[in-house]
């Protein structure tokens, strides 16, 4: 018994396990956990934005995405992935992408996420639009179509299910919003996830699929955000 539990722990480290967690109660079997802090590189998250029109001046959205370090009064010696954009649209989605392969070909999975979000936005704050906070909504999901925005009539929309501002949809879900939970517009790291809400996916025939994080905002003003850690849990259903 322990030398399993010893396999079983070390397999849990490395991300993948084949071992059956029914024993436990569980109807899953763990797949793959990623975990990204940014303390070395993007670890291949990429960002990009959607839902706004070709007439509207790119300048002024003031988009911006990268690692980074974290902002005072957090740990300014860490880093994180930081998202801004100005909503011109008033539903403005900029949102982080990656590309996850090792999983059985044309496959379907549940996947959860597990986000340290890094936010200045008081709850009760007041903006146009909306509350700098309480109406920014945090979306994740999973697709095996590569996430990105695609321009139709002259506007540029997002080309996955993510529902509208707090609504989920398909291919992602909604996860909360980016309210510091403080009285105060200072930057604390929040903690959002999908535990109860898994986001079930099939893998292409490579056996890879794409997951996407972002921000659904119902605030016509600029959002800056720092995603300072995001897990991401990758089970399939047992047998």
């Amino acid at each position: 018994m322990k030398k399993w539990m010893f396999l079983g722990g070390f397999a849990l480290m490395m991300g993948l396990t084949g071992c059956d967690d029914s024993d436990n109660g569980s109807d899953f079997v763990l797949e793959q956990v990623v975990t990204s802090d940014f303390e070395l590189n993007a670890d291949d998250w990429t960002g990009d934005l959607s839902e706004y029109s070709t007439a509207t001046d790119t300048s002024s959205i003031e988009f911006r995405s990268g690692r980074t370090t974290l902002p005072s009064p957090l740990n300014t010696k860490t880093y994180g992935f930081m998202l801004q954009s100005h909503n011109r649209s008033d539903d403005m989605f900029m949102f982080l992408k990656k590309k996850i392969g090792g999983l059985k070909s044309n496959f379907k999975y549940n996947v959860t996420f597990e986000i340290d979000l890094a936010t200045n936005y008081s709850s009760g704050g007041l903006g146009a639009g909306g509350s700098p906070g309480s109406s920014v909504y945090v979306k994740a999901g999973a697709s095996s179509v590569e996430p990105a925005k695609k321009l139709v009539s002259g506007f540029y929309t997002f080309n996955l299910d993510k529902g509208n501002q707090s609504e989920d949809g398909k291919d992602l879900v909604n996860l909360g919003n980016v309210a510091n939970g403080l009285e105060t517009d200072s930057y604390a790291i929040v903690k959002r996830d999908n535990l109860t809400k898994p986001v079930t996916v099939t893998s292409d025939a490579s056996g890879a699929i794409w997951v996407c994080i972002g921000t659904d905002s119902g605030f016509e003003g600029l959002t800056k955000l720092y995603y300072d850690k995001i897990k991401v849990s990758i089970t399939e259903k047992a047998n």
